[in-house]
């Protein structure tokens, strides 16, 4: 996701999943492209430019593993909340709640 209206979106009405480190929020809907898209929002209370990058890479690579996962029309953005060496263990048990979720709530 790129455009601002999309993650004004998806954070403001779509569901919501939290840990200590992530917020993933999500959304499905019709109207939404087909193709799952995904975006990350790191704020600079998370580290300089080098650390949020830093983030920004390996979050884009543990999520890659989930896309195949979510069902067509989802947006998907990700909020980091604190700096951590690894956000796997929390970036699964996160997407796992909301693709169950998901499957619920059509």
């Amino acid at each position: 996701m790129r455009r601002g209206q999309d993650f004004s979106r998806t954070t403001k009405t779509g569901h919501r999943a939290t840990s200590p480190l992530l917020v993933i929020y999500f959304l499905t809907h019709a109207q939404l492209p087909e193709i799952p898209q995904v975006g990350l929002i790191i704020n600079k209370s998370v580290g300089g430019s080098v650390t949020r990058h830093r983030i920004a890479r390996q979050l884009r690579h543990a999520v890659a593993d989930h896309i195949a996962s979510l069902p067509p029309h989802t947006q998907i953005v990700i909020r980091v909340l604190k700096n951590t060496d690894d956000y796997r263990s929390d970036l699964v048990e996160l997407m796992a709640k909301i693709v169950k979720r998901s499957s619920t709530t059509k």
